[in-house]
Formats: structure tokens, sequence, C-alpha cells
């Protein structure tokens, strides 16, 4: 049954993501081909506590964590080796919603405090006067968050611990637990302060490790680019393979990049800076980044070893990324995939709890410190049971919590569709 809901909400939410994401290519005129503009986005002559910068790492954190690792394995696992190019694919055309997104998450942000909180429910409810419709994708957030991507990073930490050091799943949620907690007391500051240092470690470490696997098996690249053109097309049986191989290549490259959810947006209303072109485009460079560098790392390193031979009953997907890196590099593989889950994984629950704390201020508006004291405690709690769920029930719980999401976002970014040309439009006169 919830196969098949999962099924239902995802073929709607891929038609409106893919669908949304080709109206914006053309109408901002590929906007997604502009490197030099991404870059460029980066300088600003403002002193901020929260830079862009930062708010890219938040962003980055949430984005560059399981579904960079597991996701990848999980979606070569179920739908073969041809969902990678759906993930090219769908990251390409879909950039353009992170882009529109992000304009609107600056333009209808308020301030909190000394900073800003914004996303999906402030445009839904201030854009398209939809009040309701903004509590239920902020209801949403709240619980694919704070239940199924937190559970599902404290997961995947345990069943990587679990196997390569044998320790005690409930002991990992412990430690996981007691650190979150030290760093998400301190607020928006101690959160991006933290991703701001661990996500250019972890990103550098990782692609120096994929590096010098792949530098080691070149010569079969050129073989596997092609291979995965022809699985994508060729799975199984003609029809029903292809849109297999496609909805699994789909859904994983929305887990890993976020794009079309509205959650990055989250994290770009964050920043001093009041460039809102200017934080569109610095987050589809993260996209890129996430899909073309991290996730499809992955993937070759994964493809390059004999993961077929693998066989799993409740898989996380990290098992076959942890054995694909001990094939490579022998015991160091297993080490230094636990500290790169350790890592990526724990920088995901940081964001992942901002994300849920902003949309429960917005469910909440005269919320008390008192009240935010007991949604970390929760948190927390949730982090402990996380360590010890099924991966498999976790994963089915985040894919329709995030189809959900997607399908009420593009709903929102499709009626303030020509404001956000009107934005981009007014850049380019000014920019010449």
């Amino acid at each position: 049954m919830i196969d098949k809901i999962n099924q239902a909400l995802w073929l709607v939410a891929t038609v409106l993501l893919i669908g949304g994401g080709i109206y914006f290519t053309f109408r901002l005129s590929f906007v997604q081909l502009r490197f030099k503009t991404m870059f460029r986005s980066f300088k600003t002559k403002e002193k901020e506590e929260i830079s862009p910068f930062k708010s890219l790492t938040m962003a980055l954190a949430a984005r560059i964590g399981v579904g960079s690792l597991a996701g990848i394995a999980l979606a070569i696992h179920l739908g073969g080796i041809g969902t990678i190019f759906w993930i090219w694919i769908s990251s390409f055309l879909t950039l353009p919603n992170t882009f529109a997104e992000s304009v609107l998450a600056m333009k209808y942000r308020e301030k909190d405090g000394p900073y800003h909180k914004g996303g999906p429910s402030f445009y839904i409810d201030k854009g398209i006067q939809k009040k309701n419709l903004a509590k239920v994708y902020a209801l949403l957030i709240v619980v694919a968050y704070l239940i199924g991507f937190l559970t599902i990073q404290a997961n995947t930490i345990a069943a990587s611990l679990s196997t390569s050091v044998a320790m005690q799943p409930i002991v990992t949620g412990i430690i996981i637990a007691i650190v979150t907690a030290f760093i998400i007391f301190k607020g928006l500051k101690g959160i991006s302060d933290a991703t701001s240092k661990l996500v250019p470690i972890m990103g550098i470490g990782y692609l120096l490790i994929s590096a010098i696997i792949l530098t080691s098996h070149l010569n079969e690249l050129p073989a596997l680019f092609l291979a995965i053109i022809q699985d994508s097309f060729t799975i199984k049986s003609a029809i029903i393979g292809v849109f297999t191989t496609f909805l699994i290549g789909i859904q994983r490259g929305i887990f890993a990049t976020e794009s079309g959810l509205g959650s990055g947006a989250i994290a770009s209303a964050t920043t001093d800076s009041n460039n809102k072109i200017g934080q569109g485009m610095i987050q589809m460079l993260g996209i890129y980044f996430t899909t073309f560098v991290i996730c499809t790392s992955t993937a070759f390193i994964i493809l390059t070893s004999d993961y077929q031979t693998l066989l799993f009953e409740n898989i996380n997907g990290i098992e076959i990324t942890q054995y694909a890196l001990t094939y490579h590099l022998g015991n160091l593989g297993s080490v230094f995939l636990n500290l790169v889950i350790i890592f990526f994984a724990f920088s995901t629950i940081l964001t992942g709890y901002y994300y849920g704390e902003v949309n429960f201020k917005y469910l909440v508006p005269n919320w008390k410190n008192s009240m935010l004291v007991i949604l970390k405690i929760i948190t927390i709690l949730l982090l402990l049971w996380g360590s010890v769920a099924k991966a498999t029930f976790l994963w089915n719980i985040v894919d329709i919590l995030v189809a959900l999401m997607a399908i009420i976002n593009m709903y929102a970014l499709f009626r303030l569709r020509q404001e956000v040309v009107k934005e981009y439009k007014s850049y380019q006169q000014k920019s010449g």
C-alpha cells in the first residue's frame, strides 16, 4: 500500500518538477549555465555574520548527506546503473527550480532577532496568500526533517559503525545526540559556523579519495559512461524498466540535491546579503557540486567494484558504498567511509534541525524559548530512535514526505513564476 502511494505521489511530483524546471529554463534563458555569475555572487562589500558562503554550506550540509552515499547506492541497487543518467538529467533540468525558490525566499523572508528566516512557508503565505497550505508545508518540513531526514542520518552512521567496528547502534545514537545538542543549543550562529567548517573539510577529503580511486580505473570510465546511458533505456523489460529506472533516478536525484523541494531556500534566506539573484546563483552552484561531483564520484566508486555479488534484506544503501570503498582501499576504505559518513550525516543533522525549527516558528508565531528547548529535546530523542530503527521503514516515510513537499512547492513556484522572471530580468538590465 505504501509503495503504491509512494509511486503515485512521485509520478505527480516528477511531472511538476521536470515541467517547472523546463519552464524556468526557457523563461530564464538557461540560467543554470551562467557559471561566471554563480562564482561572482560570492563577492560582497557588506560585512556579514551569515555570509552567502555560510548559507551555501548550510544548504550543502543538508544536500551532501547520506543521499550522496547511501541514496546513490540504493538507486543503483533498485533501478540499475541507468538511474545515474536520470539523476544527471533531472538535476540539470530542475536547477532553475532551485534558483526560483531561493529568489522567492529572499523576497519574502522575515527578521528573526538579529538574523533572517524564510522559505516556502513564507512565500506561500505572503506571496500567494495560501496560509493553510503554508501551514501544511511547514508541518511537512518539521516531520520530514526531524523525524525522517535526521533519523536516516543517525541510522546510517549507526549502520556503518555497527558493521565496521561492531559499535552498538544505541551507543552511536547517544554520542550523536550529545554532540548535536551541544551545537543546536547555540542557535543559527552555532549551526552555520559548524557547517561552514565541516562542509569544506568533508568535500575536499571525499574528492581526494575519489580521485585516487578513479585515477586507477581511468580506462574503465568511458565504457561505464556508455553502459549508464544504454542501461537508462534498456533495463529488464522495455516500458516498465525504463519507467522504473527513470522514477528511481528522479527520486534519488531530488533526495540528494533537494532541488524543487524548497528546503534549500530556507538556508538561502539566512544570509545577511540582499542579493536575491546572487543567492539563487549560489544555490545552483551547490547542486552542480552535489550531483556532478559528489554523487557521480560515489556512483563510479561503486561501479568499479564487484558490488553485484552483494545480497541484502533490510538495506540502507550505505552497505554498498562501504563495500566498494573497502574493495578499492582495503581496511583504509572502511575507516575513511566511517569518517565521511560522520561528517556528511552529522552536518545534515544540524541543517535539518534548523529547517525544522524555522518552520516550527512559522507554525507557532507566538513561540517561546521554552518551546524551542522542548523541540530540541524531541530532536535529540528522535536521533536516538533513528539509530536503532529499520532503514526500509525510514526511507519509505521520507520518500512520501519529500514527494508531498515537492508538489506543494512546485505549485507555489508556478503561482509566483512571473515574480521570479521579473526579478531576473530586472537584474539583467542592471548588470547589462
